[in-house]
């Protein structure tokens, strides 16, 4: 028997750092990309980010590419933005993502940095932080 605990923290922003993850959209976008994640086997833990970026703590299963995966969550979740909110017809995410591994051993302080993105992100931007 197999054994895998892939846990990844993955961060992608808008095209253009448009602040288009509203209040009023970014808690129903986090649980559509949950679902999408949950569908592939996956596990979401959390998610959250300024209106310009988001921060995923995801499990994937090792079938599944980290690339792929997140091809897979822009492109849906871009087609249900643009059909779910009026306002974001001409949404896009940026090209570019990072990822990063994360450890067991670490898995709760990278959920508690993404569940203060806002804060974070008032004392130092995100292109900074990159």
């Amino acid at each position: 028997m197999s054994f895998t605990n892939l846990k990844y923290h993955i961060v992608f922003s808008t095209k253009s750092r448009q602040r288009a993850l509203t209040p009023e959209v970014k808690p129903r976008l986090v649980k559509y990309m949950g679902g999408i994640v949950r569908n592939v086997k996956g596990a979401f833990f959390e998610a959250d980010g300024p209106e310009d970026h988001i921060h995923l703590a995801i499990g994937i299963h090792p079938s599944i590419a980290v690339s792929a995966l997140v091809r897979d969550l822009k492109s849906n979740a871009t087609r249900w933005l643009r059909e779910t909110f009026p306002s974001h017809r001409e949404f896009q995410w940026q090209d570019e993502y990072a990822a990063f591994t994360v450890s067991e051993s670490q898995l709760e302080k990278v959920l508690a940095y993404i569940r203060h993105q806002e804060e974070h992100h008032r004392e130092m931007t995100f292109d900074e932080e990159l």
